[in-house]
Protein backbone atom coordinates (compact mmCIF):
# COMPACT_ATOMS: atom_id res chain seq x y z
CA UNK A 1 0.00 0.00 0.00
CA UNK A 2 1.16 3.49 -0.70
CA UNK A 3 2.42 5.58 2.17
CA UNK A 4 -0.16 8.27 1.53
CA UNK A 5 -2.84 5.82 2.67
CA UNK A 6 -0.96 5.16 5.92
CA UNK A 7 -0.28 8.85 6.49
CA UNK A 8 -3.94 9.68 5.98
CA UNK A 9 -4.97 6.86 8.34
CA UNK A 10 -2.70 8.22 11.07
CA UNK A 11 -4.10 11.72 10.45
CA UNK A 12 -7.65 10.38 10.76
CA UNK A 13 -6.77 8.70 14.07
CA UNK A 14 -5.20 11.92 15.36
CA UNK A 15 -8.19 14.02 14.25
CA UNK A 16 -10.99 11.66 15.26
CA UNK A 17 -9.45 10.21 18.44
CA UNK A 18 -6.20 11.86 19.55
CA UNK A 19 -2.51 12.16 18.85
CA UNK A 20 -1.94 9.96 21.89
CA UNK A 21 -4.17 7.24 20.41
CA UNK A 22 -2.19 7.34 17.16
CA UNK A 23 1.06 7.00 19.10
CA UNK A 24 -0.35 4.14 21.19
CA UNK A 25 -1.48 2.06 18.21
CA UNK A 26 1.83 2.59 16.43
CA UNK A 27 3.75 1.59 19.57
CA UNK A 28 1.53 -1.46 20.14
CA UNK A 29 2.06 -2.67 16.57
CA UNK A 30 5.00 -4.69 15.30
CA UNK A 31 5.69 -2.54 12.24
CA UNK A 32 8.66 -3.11 9.97
CA UNK A 33 8.38 0.57 9.02
CA UNK A 34 8.19 1.55 12.71
CA UNK A 35 5.26 3.77 11.73
CA UNK A 36 7.44 6.16 9.70
CA UNK A 37 5.54 6.47 6.41
CA UNK A 38 6.42 8.64 3.44
CA UNK A 39 3.63 9.50 1.02
CA UNK A 40 5.41 7.88 -1.94
CA UNK A 41 6.75 4.84 -0.07
CA UNK A 42 5.18 1.40 -0.38
CA UNK A 43 4.42 -0.63 2.73
CA UNK A 44 2.90 -4.05 3.44
CA UNK A 45 -0.87 -3.91 3.81
CA UNK A 46 -0.49 -6.11 6.88
CA UNK A 47 0.75 -3.00 8.70
CA UNK A 48 -2.60 -1.31 8.03
CA UNK A 49 -4.43 -4.39 9.27
CA UNK A 50 -2.36 -4.34 12.45
CA UNK A 51 -2.90 -0.62 13.05
CA UNK A 52 -6.65 -0.91 12.52
CA UNK A 53 -6.80 -3.99 14.78
CA UNK A 54 -5.07 -2.10 17.59
CA UNK A 55 -7.35 0.90 17.08
CA UNK A 56 -10.35 -1.42 17.27
CA UNK A 57 -9.11 -2.95 20.53
CA UNK A 58 -8.51 0.52 22.00
CA UNK A 59 -11.81 2.08 20.90
CA UNK A 60 -14.16 -0.93 20.95
CA UNK A 61 -15.19 -0.04 17.40
CA UNK A 62 -15.21 -3.03 15.05
CA UNK A 63 -12.51 -3.38 12.40
CA UNK A 64 -15.08 -3.30 9.55
CA UNK A 65 -16.62 -0.11 10.94
CA UNK A 66 -13.19 1.54 11.29
CA UNK A 67 -12.20 0.55 7.74
CA UNK A 68 -15.45 1.98 6.33
CA UNK A 69 -14.94 5.18 8.33
CA UNK A 70 -11.39 5.45 7.02
CA UNK A 71 -12.56 4.88 3.44
CA UNK A 72 -15.06 7.74 3.85
CA UNK A 73 -12.38 9.95 5.39
CA UNK A 74 -9.87 9.14 2.65
CA UNK A 75 -12.31 9.92 -0.16
CA UNK A 76 -12.99 13.31 1.43
CA UNK A 77 -9.22 13.89 1.59
CA UNK A 78 -8.96 12.89 -2.09
CA UNK A 79 -11.44 15.68 -2.89
CA UNK A 80 -8.77 18.05 -1.57
CA UNK A 81 -5.57 16.26 -2.62
CA UNK A 82 -6.89 15.42 -6.11
CA UNK A 83 -9.50 18.16 -6.41
CA UNK A 84 -8.46 18.98 -9.97
CA UNK A 85 -9.45 15.47 -11.04
CA UNK A 86 -12.63 15.01 -9.01
CA UNK A 87 -14.21 18.36 -9.92
CA UNK A 88 -14.16 17.34 -13.59
CA UNK A 89 -16.89 14.76 -12.91
CA UNK A 90 -20.59 15.40 -12.48
CA UNK A 91 -21.59 12.26 -10.59
CA UNK A 92 -20.38 9.37 -8.49
CA UNK A 93 -21.24 6.95 -11.31
CA UNK A 94 -19.20 8.94 -13.81
CA UNK A 95 -16.16 8.89 -11.52
CA UNK A 96 -16.52 5.26 -10.38
CA UNK A 97 -16.79 3.92 -13.93
CA UNK A 98 -13.29 5.32 -14.55
CA UNK A 99 -11.56 3.50 -11.69
CA UNK A 100 -9.85 0.70 -13.61
CA UNK A 101 -9.82 2.17 -17.10
CA UNK A 102 -8.37 5.54 -16.20
CA UNK A 103 -7.66 6.32 -12.54
CA UNK A 104 -5.73 3.14 -11.72
CA UNK A 105 -3.90 3.37 -15.07
CA UNK A 106 -2.62 6.81 -14.06
CA UNK A 107 -1.66 5.58 -10.57
CA UNK A 108 0.29 2.68 -12.10
CA UNK A 109 2.22 5.13 -14.31
CA UNK A 110 3.41 6.99 -11.22
CA UNK A 111 3.87 3.97 -8.96
CA UNK A 112 4.76 0.94 -11.07
CA UNK A 113 5.22 -1.35 -8.06
CA UNK A 114 1.76 -0.59 -6.65
CA UNK A 115 -0.67 -3.49 -6.41
CA UNK A 116 -4.13 -2.04 -6.83
CA UNK A 117 -7.49 -3.72 -6.50
CA UNK A 118 -9.58 -4.05 -9.62
CA UNK A 119 -13.05 -2.64 -10.13
CA UNK A 120 -15.14 -3.97 -12.98
CA UNK A 121 -18.38 -2.14 -13.60
CA UNK A 122 -21.66 -2.81 -15.28
CA UNK A 123 -24.68 -0.56 -15.66
CA UNK A 124 -28.16 -1.94 -15.28
CA UNK A 125 -31.31 -0.82 -17.05
CA UNK A 126 -32.83 0.11 -13.68
CA UNK A 127 -30.21 2.87 -13.29
CA UNK A 128 -28.01 0.99 -10.83
CA UNK A 129 -24.27 0.52 -11.13
CA UNK A 130 -22.57 -2.73 -10.18
CA UNK A 131 -18.93 -2.64 -9.15
CA UNK A 132 -17.00 -5.87 -8.70
CA UNK A 133 -14.10 -5.32 -6.31
CA UNK A 134 -11.26 -7.84 -6.48
CA UNK A 135 -8.17 -7.81 -4.30
CA UNK A 136 -5.92 -10.32 -2.61
CA UNK A 137 -5.96 -7.98 0.39
CA UNK A 138 -9.68 -8.47 1.03
CA UNK A 139 -10.29 -4.91 2.23
CA UNK A 140 -13.88 -4.66 1.02
CA UNK A 141 -14.90 -2.65 4.09
CA UNK A 142 -12.33 0.00 3.14
CA UNK A 143 -13.57 -0.07 -0.49
CA UNK A 144 -17.15 0.32 0.76
CA UNK A 145 -16.13 3.35 2.79
CA UNK A 146 -14.52 4.91 -0.28
CA UNK A 147 -17.74 4.29 -2.24
CA UNK A 148 -19.82 5.80 0.55
CA UNK A 149 -17.52 8.82 0.62
CA UNK A 150 -17.83 9.24 -3.14
CA UNK A 151 -21.64 9.03 -3.02
CA UNK A 152 -21.73 11.52 -0.13
CA UNK A 153 -19.40 13.91 -1.96
CA UNK A 154 -21.70 14.04 -4.97
CA UNK A 155 -24.71 14.30 -2.62
CA UNK A 156 -26.53 11.37 -4.18
CA UNK A 157 -29.38 9.62 -2.41
CA UNK A 158 -28.17 6.11 -3.01
CA UNK A 159 -28.35 2.68 -1.47
CA UNK A 160 -25.16 0.60 -1.50
CA UNK A 161 -25.65 -3.15 -1.30
CA UNK A 162 -22.72 -5.50 -0.85
CA UNK A 163 -22.27 -9.20 -1.45
CA UNK A 164 -18.95 -10.75 -0.40
CA UNK A 165 -17.65 -13.68 -2.41
CA UNK A 166 -14.63 -15.46 -0.88
CA UNK A 167 -11.93 -16.68 -3.26
CA UNK A 168 -8.76 -18.71 -2.90
CA UNK A 169 -6.43 -15.72 -3.44
CA UNK A 170 -8.23 -12.98 -1.50
CA UNK A 171 -11.83 -12.04 -2.00
CA UNK A 172 -14.12 -10.08 -4.13
CA UNK A 173 -17.24 -8.15 -3.40
CA UNK A 174 -20.13 -7.09 -5.55
CA UNK A 175 -21.36 -3.60 -4.77
CA UNK A 176 -24.67 -2.49 -6.22
CA UNK A 177 -25.20 1.26 -6.12
CA UNK A 178 -28.89 1.96 -6.54
CA UNK A 179 -30.26 5.50 -6.76
CA UNK A 180 -33.10 6.00 -4.29
CA UNK A 181 -36.28 7.33 -5.74
CA UNK A 182 -37.63 10.55 -4.28
CA UNK A 183 -40.70 10.07 -2.12
CA UNK A 184 -43.76 12.05 -3.12
CA UNK A 185 -45.78 13.58 -0.31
Amino acid sequence: MKGIVFREFISMVENEFSIETADEIITASNLKSEGAYTTVGTYPHEEMVELVSHLSAKTNISVPELLRAFGNYLFQRFTIIHADYIVNHQSAFELLKLLDGHIHVEVRKLYTETELPSFEHEENADGSLILIYKSRRALADFAQGLLEGCVAHFQHAMQIERQDIPEENGAHSRFTLRPMKAKHV
